[in-house]
């Protein structure tokens, strides 16, 4: 391979790898959001943030 050859080459596995990274955090975030959107495996589910948040104002208040 000549050097410009090489440098391209190098360059391609750069982008790839970088593409494999994101793709990565993209499915991890993915499924976090599916996995709070579906509820943990507990009974009782996930606690929306609204009704959290009005349980602690009203704590606060009292």
């Amino acid at each position: 391979m000549y050097a410009s050859e090489l440098e391209l080459w190098v360059r391609y596995e750069e982008l790839r790898r970088q593409a494999d990274r994101r793709r990565l955090v993209r499915q991890a975030v993915e499924g976090a959001k599916d996995t709070a959107r579906s509820g943990s495996e507990e009974r009782e589910g996930r606690v929306r943030a609204a009704r959290a948040r009005r349980g602690r104002v009203r704590r606060a208040a009292a």
